[in-house]
């Protein structure tokens, strides 16, 4: 398995407030942990929520060695985004902050998913495909046919989303089990990234023959190219399954 982790300011934001996290070796009883997190709040707040969810769930899950990747990613998260939650009662200056996160194992063929917010899981196979689900105004008005996807209205409100990490004590997160095929790869970014790429640019930068890194690059490249609106995060996974590999 191979995967990394970048982000990048973009051409617009003054500051990150995107974090990630990758490794493909075991954190606790997980055999391999991947993470995205996308800050909101000022400066100071939307930064202190993305580090302080991913930092802190990579610590509490180091420390827990009871089997079950679901049951273990819940208690985490909620756990996390209760003290994340009381930190924000405590200083006037992260009053208000709140943070997206997606969260990835990959036992086998079968992957893991948790999500809270507005960034994105996605299968790269003979086709891009979105596991998650956004947390947005937007998509919620979608579903109700109150709005129609990709409209003037919808792009203009697309970055309202209706559940965060740290906003109240109590939090629903969306868990996913997935099935991955011979040959697929997965991405997880920020909205920066899936607001300026058309799902074929991204299909096409991860089917290419670049290495895995210079895939993550392009991508983060293109996104501003495109305009670079937002802070952009990217975590590639290559789970090499069905996949020969060179020694």
């Amino acid at each position: 398995m191979k995967a990394c982790a970048m982000t990048d300011t973009g051409r617009v934001r003054t500051a990150n407030q995107d974090y990630v996290y990758a490794t493909t070796k075991s954190v606790g009883a997980l055999p391999n942990l991947f993470l995205v997190a996308d800050g909101m709040g000022g400066h100071q707040a939307g930064d202190y929520a993305s580090r302080y969810i991913v930092e802190n769930l990579v610590e509490h899950i180091k420390k827990t060695t009871k089997p079950g990747t679901i049951s273990l990613l819940k208690e985490g998260i909620q756990k996390i985004n209760t003290m994340l939650y009381q930190e924000s009662l405590k200083k006037a200056e992260l009053t208000g902050m709140g943070t997206t996160l997606v969260a990835a194992v990959v036992e086998g063929t079968t992957m893991y998913v948790a999500n809270v917010g507005d960034s994105r899981l996605y299968v790269v196979g003979k086709r891009l495909k979105q596991v998650t689900k956004d947390h947005s105004l937007v998509e919620e008005m979608v579903s109700l046919g109150q709005l129609e996807r990709g409209s003037r209205n919808y792009l203009e409100k697309k970055n309202i989303i209706t559940r965060a990490v740290g906003t109240e004590d109590k939090l629903e997160i969306d868990f996913f089990e997935v099935s991955l095929e011979p040959g697929d790869y997965v991405l997880m970014c920020s909205d920066g990234l899936s607001n300026m790429l058309e799902a074929a640019e991204m299909e096409e930068i991860i089917c290419s023959e670049l290495e895995l890194p210079e895939k993550a690059e392009k991508l983060i490249t293109v996104a501003n190219d495109n305009g670079g609106k937002d802070n952009i995060a990217v975590v590639l996974v290559d789970p090499q399954i069905g996949r020969e590999v060179s020694l």
